[in-house]
């Protein structure tokens, strides 16, 4: 039997497998393979894991990918009795349980003060990201969009390997010197789901969904005007790097995103030769060694690939955020200062406050509506029907009425298509009590509205009240349409739906990294699929309005081309760090940022850093560096094993002097955190190791200031940092001591402060977050 060093990945898929595929007690496996153990018998890697499999069972299965490029091996269809067998190898690793992902589902360029006229800035000193490409691993593209047009760009960069995947509905020619490679992978979703449906999704790299359209051109898409969703956002649309190259990995289908097909998106878009990597997918929290995104993320940084990843929109609870390897720049969602009114008009006189985008015929000016309220019809169980769920409703109570429909479960604009299809002639949408008053504009099929939780409240408290009074007047409403509104204050605030840390997997890692606009953004949007994506809608649109960490991702993203073509040295922790150190937590009013979902002020756990500004980060004066090395350190002192580590980094780890040299949080990571267990009565310490590298001006002189987290006492040695040439790097350790405070078993208390190195010139700021915990 042949010599192998496997490693496993199964993918436990949410979605029963289909029996035209496979029989029901296989799943799919990644094996991670030593390719230099292969036996010179086998002329490639793929006859050597074709042999493996045939020793396995009478009817061995076929491979689905092999990897190459960020991982070395192959995923297959097995059964657990295979897998079993596989185990007993001398050199087989693990095997590893993992899951499905999901999606994370204008004006930002000028909110961000990216203008086109300036003629000094992050724009022009890039020259708009021109030589760049980014990778966007999503739902596909459409690539006749104007956003994609490739006018006035010079040739395709000579570096770039990549392809255009041809099929009967992606000619080659839509690709071009914009769009310059286009692929799919469905091999992992096929082998658990069975040959997909054409009729309903495209085989090829053609965006079926719309989302990965509308990220694609926030990264990079060009200047298009006008442009408009249904007649709200008129104005200029553009991505972040209008002039950057995109390659269009397609991974997403009908019933998610699976870890087999998005490794191999990762593979292959390293070896085409991509420089940024967009990925607004994610699932839940896993190690990093049973992550497929943080190990395919880990080979890209490797080959000095920024890669840029959403946060989830899990918010706005604690513990909420994915994608957190700290070798990612992970992102949360914000505001930008415009917003789409459609306020509620009660039939008391009361207007509550609601967002909309909804162009279609309106309801009639001046004329009050029947109002009733889906929880309260007659005949469902009230759950159902409170969420206007699929066959709840009445349509002898619902007609010709305006209905009133809790969030959750289904989607909003499809409750709106259930309302119309019962008859009503419109619909407002509620937040619960965990949605809180964050507010999302859709665009719907009927006249619609979404309100926040206390609105919602007060709209059920008029109707029961109506409802009772001996009067003959019944609950009635209108919706108030007022279209696009400029210049809200307070802007940005952090989106309700953001994920929150802290870092479920590492605590002393902060994540989010940054927010970036995430609320309400115009982009690109495909043919043939209406702007509420329920199936009935034939309105067609060139643009629509998304909101998603899925937005901010790629927000982040083509600022991360734009920094590397401004500064083609930067490594991606540098490029992260310009991001996070000149990002900010105030306003448009100078106040503290606020969070949506309960108008308080916001913290370091909803928007890490703060928000990215981009100008400053082309100039942040110093960076926190990071090697592959230091990462395997990282891992190292997170008490990982050898085995755990060669699977993430494919190398072999020395971990005993990485943990003499420090402890988890020595990473040197822009921002500082750490967790103490109030084990004992008495004082707790810890200190940082940081490394800082110039790449503002020579001669420079940094001092520190310092806001200690309450409770604390904070020193930072040295002082001063004086630098004597660009690239010069410089050490410097924090301290941190506290003391018990009165907490109840399992308890925390999180106390947030930061440190700023300044030159009089530029401030490179740093948050510090002090988490004691009570143990059980």
């Amino acid at each position: 039997m042949a010599f192998f060093f496997f490693y496993f990945f199964f993918l436990l898929t949410l979605s029963s497998p289909s029996s035209s595929s496979s029989s029901s007690n296989s799943l799919t496996y990644i094996v991670h393979v030593d390719h230099e153990a292969k036996p010179s018998i086998f002329p490639t890697h793929r006859h050597w894991y074709t042999s493996s499999l045939a020793s396995l069972t009478s009817s061995p299965p076929s491979i689905i990918h092999t990897y190459d490029t960020v991982f070395h091996g192959f995923s297959a269809r097995l059964t657990s009795q295979d897998a079993s067998h596989l185990l007993d190898h001398p050199h087989v690793i693990s095997v590893i349980p993992e899951q499905v992902r999901h999606l994370h589902t204008t004006r930002s360029p000028e909110f961000l003060g990216l203008r086109s006229t300036d003629k000094a800035g992050l724009l022009e000193e890039s020259d708009f990201g021109s030589d760049l490409v980014i990778g966007v691993i999503d739902t596909g593209i459409w690539p006749e969009r104007p956003s994609f047009d490739d006018r006035g760009l010079g040739p395709v960069p000579i570096k770039w390997k990549g392809q255009c995947i041809a099929s009967q509905d992606f000619p080659e020619s839509a690709c071009n010197r914009k769009l310059v490679g286009a692929r799919f992978f469905c091999g992992g979703y096929e082998a658990t789901n069975g040959k997909m449906n054409e009729t309903t999704e495209f085989r090829s790299p053609r965006d079926s969904d719309g989302h990965g359209t509308h990220t694609a051109s926030i990264s990079a898409g060009r200047y298009v005007f006008p442009a408009s969703t249904l007649g709200y956002a008129r104005g200029v649309a553009a991505g972040m790097a209008p002039k950057a190259r995109l390659a269009a990995y397609k991974v997403c289908w009908n019933s998610g995103c699976y870890d087999s097909d998005i490794l191999a998106a990762f593979d292959t878009a390293v070896a085409d030769g991509v420089d940024v990597i967009s990925l607004s997918v994610g699932g839940v929290v896993v190690p990093y060694y049973l992550d497929a995104i943080a190990i395919g993320a880990f080979g890209a940084i490797d080959r000095g690939i920024f890669v840029s990843a959403s946060a989830g929109n899990g918010g706005p609870g604690a513990l909420t955020v994915t994608n957190v390897a700290p070798w990612m720049t992970t992102v949360g969602a914000g505001t930008i200062d415009r917003d789409f009114p459609a306020n509620v008009k009660l039939g008391n006189g009361k207007m509550i406050s609601g967002v909309s985008v909804y162009g279609g015929p309106g309801l009639d000016p001046g004329r009050m509506y029947p109002l009733i309220y889906g929880g309260s019809l007659l005949g469902g169980d009230g759950y159902s029907s409170s969420l206007c769920l699929e066959g709840s409703l009445d349509p002898n109570l619902v007609k010709g009425k305006i209905v009133l429909c809790d969030r959750g479960i289904n989607s909003r604009a499809t409750k709106g298509e259930i309302v119309r299809k019962n008859g009503g002639l419109g619909m407002i949408i509620a937040n619960g009590v965990f949605d809180g008053e964050g507010l999302v504009a859709d665009c719907h099929v009927l006249p619609a509205t979404s309100v926040g939780a206390s609105g919602g409240d007060e709209i059920r408290r008029y109707i029961s009240e109506s409802s009772k009074s001996r009067s003959s007047k019944h609950p009635t409403a209108t919706i108030v349409f007022k279209g696009t509104r400029l210049g809200i204050r307070p802007a940005p605030v952090v989106a309700s739906f953001s994920a929150r840390g802290p870092n479920p997997e590492t605590p002393e890692i902060l994540k989010p990294d940054v927010i970036a606009p995430g609320l309400n953004i115009l982009a690109a949007w495909p043919d043939r699929i209406g702007p509420s994506g329920v199936p009935s809608d034939n309105r067609r649109t060139e643009f629509n309005i998304l909101s998603g960490t899925s937005m901010a991702c790629p927000h982040v993203s083509g600022l991360a081309a734009l920094l590397k073509a401004a500064h083609p040295d930067w490594s991606p922790a540098a490029i992260r760090s310009a991001l996070m150190t000149t990002a900010y937590r105030v306003d448009n009013r100078g106040d503290p940022m606020m969070d949506e979902s309960t108008g308080n002020t916001s913290s370091v756990m909803d928007y890490g850093s703060g928000h990215v500004h981009p100008t400053k980060a082309m100039d942040p004066g110093l960076v926190y560096d990071i090697t592959p090395y230091d990462y395997i350190n990282f891992l190292c002192n997170s008490n990982y094993t050898g085995i755990n580590i060669v699977t993430i980094t494919r190398r072999q780890a020395d971990c005993d002097g990485a943990r003499r040299a420090g402890h988890v949080g020595n990473l040197n990571y822009p921002s500082f955190s750490v967790v103490f267990q109030q084990y004992v009565e008495g004082k707790m310490s810890t200190h940082f190791i940081r490394t800082v590298t110039n790449v503002g001006d020579s001669d420079s002189v940094y001092e520190i200031k310092i806001r200690p987290p309450r409770g604390t006492t904070v020193t930072v040695e040295p002082e001063k940092l004086s630098f004597r040439r660009v690239g010069q790097k410089l050490s410097f350790v924090v301290r941190v001591r506290t003391t018990e405070v009165k907490l109840s078993p399992g308890a925390t208390n999180v106390q947030t402060g930061h440190i700023v190195w300044s030159d009089g010139k530029r401030n490179v700021t740093s948050p510090l977050v002090v988490t004691l915990q009570q143990p059980l």
